[in-house]
């Protein structure tokens, strides 16, 4: 989740605002069109983005997209809402979530209020007489070369993400205990801990809890949480201000170092210079470094040996898939936070049908809730049917990586034994190396795991294969086409 404070887009970024407005529910004449800036919108715009991706657009278009911007005052992000019944939703369910994603934007947001659309005339005189005082800015501007961050213990960290919440299960047990581990433990036993594990397994729901109960137990000690993308653009906002004194203290100074996927500055050098440095002065000093990636330290490509040695260091924990066990405990956990009355065999053929990632099962259930109180109609398994048509087809399909080798093969005409074989050739190589990357995308097999399957193979070639056709694909429109022709003969058949 994500997940802060950080803001790369530009405020004066607003083209196709007056396309936006209506899509992010700003209504043709109201009076607030008026006295919303361009710069509000634009927030507002990112925003719902957000939002959109995280709730799914079944939850976006019933409850985000009739919502409104009134605008931004004393830390107060203020929308409008048409009706009684949604501003009594948004307040009960998803203020918080609105709360977090808008702080992320805007650091300065602290408090979320709606308002009733009977009230924007009243509204809108309050926001264009407040637009003449003192109040904050809509988007922040670094007008002198100090940079300062805001020392907030539970900045950037998701409400929802606490270990009461994490659902335990075979795939994920180790990880959970030694997070706990950290967690209540003084003292750093395991430095740095690291967590890695595909998409939407739980990673920064640990981490978040990890900060949590730190923050619990110990409130005195300085926890900071940071994506490495964010660490990335600190980094050279204080190269560009001439302010690296302040970004070395800013992160050398916290007790605990928490940075999520930290594969992100994979390939960026300078990034990673500052970082080891970052590291080895926390871990010398018995800080506490905590890190998150999609894959093990070993399997890093683009980091430099000395740092993927360096992460390896301490206690490495990996999340593996969910399985069935551990994704029927999850819907049914949310079953019980939802209070909704959902059968078992309904939880039980989500879980059985929907084998990607945690996320998308909680998307999932989402969706079938939103859709359940919309409609007023009772859920069961044919309305999930229709209703997640989409996602169980994308679950029907799994891809195995002898389809792959055979499909490719007959695609260029050569051998599936070639895919084995030493052989270098142009013609040999290269369809060989589109058998590893559509391995790698349509899998959910690791490196070494696709190397076996071609020739046993070391993982290092599987990675340089994979960023080879990337590359192709960005220059070659024909080997783009190829390669989602064959996607589509693999997925679809």
């Amino acid at each position: 989740m994500s997940n802060q404070d950080d803001n790369s887009q530009s405020p004066s970024n607003t083209s196709g605002l007056s396309d936006a407005m209506p899509k992010y529910g700003l209504s043709s004449g109201s009076p607030l069109q008026e006295a919303v800036s361009e710069d509000a919108l634009a927030l507002w715009q990112r925003i719902s983005h957000r939002l959109k991706a995280e709730l799914g657009e079944a939850v976006w278009k019933a409850w985000i997209k009739p919502l409104s911007i009134a605008g931004l005052r004393d830390g107060t992000l203020h929308l409008i809402a048409d009706t009684d019944f949604l501003r009594d939703r948004i307040l009960t369910n998803y203020a918080d979530r609105i709360r977090y994603v808008a702080s992320y934007e805007q650091k300065s947001i602290r408090h979320l209020d709606v308002h009733l659309s009977a009230d924007d005339r009243r509204l809108s005189h309050e926001f264009i007489t407040a637009s003449a005082q003192p109040h904050d800015a809509l988007i922040p501007h670094v007008k002198a070369a100090k940079i300062v961050e805001q020392d907030d213990s539970v900045m950037g960290l998701d409400p929802r993400y606490r270990f009461s919440n994490f659902i335990v299960g075979a795939p994920n047990q180790l990880a959970y205990a030694i997070a706990r581990r950290v967690a209540e433990e003084p003292d750093a036993k395991y430095n740095p801990l690291f967590l890695y594990g595909g998409v939407g397994l739980g990673k920064t729901h640990l981490m978040h809890a990890i900060a949590w109960e730190i923050h619990a137990r110990q409130p005195h000690r300085k926890v900071m949480y940071v994506s490495a993308e964010k660490f990335m653009y600190r980094f050279i906002r204080a190269l560009r201000f001439k302010d690296m004194m302040s970004f070395k203290e800013q992160f050398r100074s916290v007790d605990v170092l928490m940075v999520d996927d930290v594969q992100f500055i994979s390939g960026k050098d300078s990034t990673q210079e500052e970082f080891f440095h970052t590291f080895n002065a926390l871990v010398d000093d018995g800080r506490q470094v905590i890190l998150s990636a999609d894959k093990s330290p070993t399997d890093l490509s683009g980091m430099e040996e000395r740092l993927r040695s360096r992460l390896g260091w301490g206690m490495v924990a990996d999340i593996h898939p969910a399985d069935y066990e551990l994704r029927l405990g999850i819907l049914q956990a949310r079953r019980e936070q939802a209070a909704i009355d959902i059968s078992d065999k309904v939880l039980e053929f989500l879980a059985n049908r929907i084998t990607s990632n945690i996320r998308e099962i909680e998307g999932a259930f989402n969706r079938i809730v939103a859709h359940a109180t919309l409609v007023g109609r009772e859920i069961t398994i044919e309305s999930c049917r229709e209703v997640l048509s989409d996602l169980l087809r994308a679950n029907n399909r799994r891809v195995s990586v002898d389809e792959i080798q055979k499909k490719v093969a007959s695609h260029y005409l050569i051998k599936v034994a070639d895919m084995f074989s030493a052989r270098r050739s142009r013609q040999i190589a290269r369809p060989r190396q589109i058998a590893m990357y559509l391995a790698k995308n349509l899998t959910s097999m690791s490196y070494p795991e696709i190397g076996k399957r071609f020739g046993n193979r070391d993982h290092t070639t599987i990675m340089h294969a994979v960023r080879k056709i990337e590359e192709l694909m960005e220059q070659d429109a024909s080997m783009c086409d190829d390669i989602n022709l064959l996607k589509s003969l693999l997925v679809d058949q």
